[in-house]
């Protein structure tokens, strides 16, 4: 990092920092660390739904198996499949439907996890680092867009710069330093009033959705994260943004520290996500909270008679102060647009 950083003349901007954290080969958290996914703190460092409920991937597969369907596919591309956990439930739950599972994650640790997860399914699954130049099917992204690198721009005194990172000893152990330069970018809603505001831009994530819509022919795009519409993401008082960082299940907003030790996300605009989409020629399928999309998916009939603790982590995922309402799901077709049906009541598309 340090010798990135003096190479670029002693600044870098925050999302080349970020990605370095993240996915340097061999020392960013996501290459080295075994096991970052589970529900203990002294052995991971966050979970999600997948790991706290089995039936959020039960209920997921009701609606990867009606888009399979609607779009006369047999294929599931999961971008950052974690433990295996969700591929390995909804594979179970579809089976033959399911020509191939296919996952793209850069983790090595995480690829040896799945492949344990995943190990009665070895015939159906396989693992790629990159996207073809083509290819069908349904798209599935569980948190995948919040660990993206992202931009920090700061407005002080009413200018505008982006926040990036020096080093105050690159010849010794290194400490990192926040340094602000003017820029040109600006988020894409201007927060109301002259305070000082920190917050981020995305795009990375938006390419992300720019590549997905120029190379998936036929199919559907499933995106699962936390965050928010453009007016609520970028609203006045909201003026420390979003970055957070995870380490043994607790947060902090400082990704200077243990670096490469911990994760760092930031919370997804889905309106930006939204009008890239459809600048690409996808459809925006659906728009709603997590606790929507599950419920019109059919969770509850499905737990009807699990048992009281599987009750309970259900309760987790739907519950407004839990993840029922900051997680929010965003559905992009490509083709005939459909109506599906985790969208059919509380569809919060024109809210974005």
């Amino acid at each position: 990092m340090a010798r990135v950083i003096e190479n670029a003349g002693a600044w870098i901007p925050f999302d080349r920092f970020m990605a370095l954290a993240l996915y340097a080969p061999a020392l960013g958290y996501y290459t080295q660390s075994a096991n970052p996914i589970g529900k203990d703190a002294k052995s991971s460092d966050f979970v999600t739904a997948p790991e706290i409920s089995k039936f959020f991937s039960k209920t997921l597969a009701r609606s990867v198996l009606e888009a399979l369907d609607e779009t006369q596919t047999d294929e599931v591309w999961e971008f950052g499949a974690g433990n295996g956990t969700m591929a390995q439930e909804i594979l179970t739950c579809l089976g033959d439907r399911i020509k191939r599972y296919v996952i793209v994650d850069l983790s090595m640790s995480l690829k040896e996890r799945q492949q344990a997860s995943l190990a009665g399914f070895l015939g159906q699954v396989t693992w790629v680092h990159e996207l073809p130049a083509q290819f069908e099917g349904v798209v599935l992204g569980n948190e995948v867009l919040d660990a993206m690198p992202i931009k920090l721009l700061q407005r002080t005194q009413g200018e505008w710069f982006e926040r990036g990172i020096s080093s105050l000893s690159p010849d010794k152990e290194p400490h990192w330093q926040f340094v602000d330069r003017p820029t040109s970018m600006r988020p894409p809603l201007i927060p109301q009033g002259e305070h000082d505001y920190l917050t981020e831009i995305h795009p990375q994530a938006e390419a992300f959705i720019n590549t997905l819509a120029d190379r998936l022919k036929r199919g559907a795009v499933f995106l699962i994260d936390y965050g928010f519409p453009e007016h609520e993401y970028y609203h006045p008082e909201r003026c420390q943004g979003t970055l957070m960082c995870h380490r043994s299940h607790l947060a902090d907003t400082n990704p200077l520290v243990e670096v490469g030790l911990k994760d760092i996300t930031a919370h997804v605009n889905f309106s930006g996500i939204a009008l890239t989409a459809q600048s690409a020629g996808m459809h925006v399928l659906g728009y709603t909270s997590q606790a929507h999309f599950l419920i019109n998916s059919g969770l509850l009939d499905l737990v009807q008679d699990a048992s009281l603790q599987d009750k309970a982590m259900v309760q987790k995922l739907i519950t407004e102060h839990e993840m029922g309402e900051l997680f929010k799901v965003i559905a992009l077709g490509v083709g005939d647009p459909w109506e599906p049906m985790g969208f059919a009541h509380g569809d919060r598309s024109h809210t974005l």
